[in-house]
C-alpha cells in the first residue's frame, strides 16, 4: 500500500543549497539560487564523480561492479611499471596486496575478490605471458598464455573462466589470437575476423562475449561477437575507438566508453550501439568495471591530454539530477 508522502509528494522545505540525499519528485527552495529546484530521473544515464585512485596510472585495468571494483597494474608516472591494487567499496579506493609482477596493457577476466591478470608490458623488460589469479586478499602466478602478449582484451565473470583477445605480440604484431581459461590452464581457440589490439573485452563467460573497437593500422569500429567456438561480426560502434583498454556489461548490453581522443560512451542493448552521455574528459587506456550490464559501469585511471588520470566516475542509467524550476 503506498504512503500518504508517495501519493502526496514531500512537503517544500528551505536549504541554503541543495539537501544532503534528496529523493526523486522532491521539491525545495534554494535560498542561496533563490530558486526552487527539483529532482529528476533521466533514462538517458550520466555520469558522476567517484572517489580518486590513490595512485594516478594508465594502462590500468580492473574488476568487478560499481560498488566493489579492484584495479591493478598499469604505469605511474613518468610510465614506470606498476603492481599497485587497490580495492573500491563505492566510496573509495583503499590499496591491497600488489601483484607479483609489475606490469600494464594486460587483459583481465573476474570480480573484486576473484580475479584474473594476464600478459601485459613489463617495460623495460619484455612483453610477457604472465597470468595471476587473485583471491581476495592476495595474488598467485598460475599457467602462462600461450602467446606473450600486450594491449589485449579479456572477459569472463571469474579466474575459472576467462578469455584472452587479440593484442600485440612479442614481435610487435597486431594479432587475432583467441585464448580460453579453465581455471588450470590456456587453449588456443578461433581466431578474431580482425586482427586488433586496445580492444574492450566484454562478457561474463567464455561462451559468450564481445570484442569492440581497437586498433590494426588504424583505429576501429569493428565489433565481433563470440559464441563459445567462433567470432561473428555485428554492428559497428557509431565512432572509431582506439585506445580503449575495456568495456563493461554482457554480450547483450554493455557499454565502451573514452579512447584516444574522445569522451564518447555509447550503450549496446544486443542489437544496436547509441550515444549516450558522454565522460567528464577525453580519456584512453583506463580501466573499467568488469560488469553487470549497460546500466551500471565504473571507469578509472587511464590518460588524458593533461598527463595521467587519477579520477573516477560512476555511470548510471537512469540517473537523477537536480533541475532548476522556472517560474513566471
Amino acid at each position: 500500500m503506498a504512503t500518504y508522502k508517495e501519493i502526496q509528494g514531500t512537503a517544500i522545505q528551505n536549504f541554503a543549497g541543495d539537501p544532503a540525499n534528496p529523493i526523486t519528485g522532491q521539491v525545495w527552495y534554494d535560498s542561496v539560487a533563490a530558486t526552487f529546484q527539483y529532482r529528476k530521473e533521466s533514462t538517458a544515464g550520466a555520469w558522476a564523480t567517484g572517489g580518486a585512485l590513490n595512485a594516478a596510472r594508465n594502462n590500468i585495468v580492473g574488476t568487478g561492479i560499481k560498488t566493489a571494483a579492484l584495479a591493478f597494474g598499469g604505469q605511474t608516472p613518468p610510465y614506470a611499471q606498476s603492481a599497485l591494487t587497490e580495492s573500491y567499496n563505492g566510496t573509495s579506493w583503499t590499496e591491497v596486496n600488489d601483484l607479483t609482477t609489475a606490469r600494464g596493457q594486460g587483459g583481465t577476466a573476474g570480480v573484486q575478490t576473484s580475479s584474473l591478470f594476464f600478459g601485459g608490458n613489463t617495460f623495460p623488460g619484455p612483453v610477457v605471458a604472465i597470468t595471476e589469479s587473485w583471491n581476495g586478499t592476495s595474488w598467485t602466478e598460475v599457467a602462462d598464455l600461450n602467446t606473450a602478449r600486450r594491449l589485449l582484451g579479456g572477459a569472463g565473470a571469474s579466474k575459472t573462466d576467462a578469455l584472452a583477445i587479440g593484442g600485440l605480440n612479442t614481435g610487435g604484431a597486431t594479432t587475432a589470437e583467441t585464448e580460453t581459461w579453465n581455471g588450470t590452464s590456456w587453449t588456443e581457440v578461433n581466431n578474431l575476423n580482425t586482427s586488433r589490439r586496445n580492444a574492450a573485452g566484454i562478457g561474463a563467460v567464455t561462451t559468450a562475449a564481445l570484442a569492440a573497437g581497437g586498433y590494426t593500422t588504424a583505429g576501429l569500429v569493428v565489433v565481433e561477437s563470440w559464441n563459445g567456438t567462433s567470432w561473428t561480426e555485428i554492428a559497428d560502434l557509431n565512432t572509431v575507438r582506439a585506445g580503449l583498454g575495456g568495456g563493461s556489461g554482457t554480450q547483450t548490453s554493455a557499454l565502451v566508453f573514452g579512447g584516444s581522443g574522445t569522451a564518447l560512451t555509447e550503450s549496446w542493448n544486443g542489437s544496436a550501439w547509441t550515444e549516450v552521455a558522454d565522460m567528464s574528459v577525453v580519456k584512453e587506456t583506463l580501466g573499467t568495471s568488469t560488469g553487470p550490464n549497460n546500466t551500471s559501469a565504473l571507469a578509472f585511471g587511464g590518460s588524458n591530454p593533461g598527463g595521467f588520470e587519477s579520477a573516477t566516475e560512476e555511470w548510471s542509467s537512469p540517473a537523477t539530477s537536480n533541475e532548476t524550476i522556472t517560474t513566471s
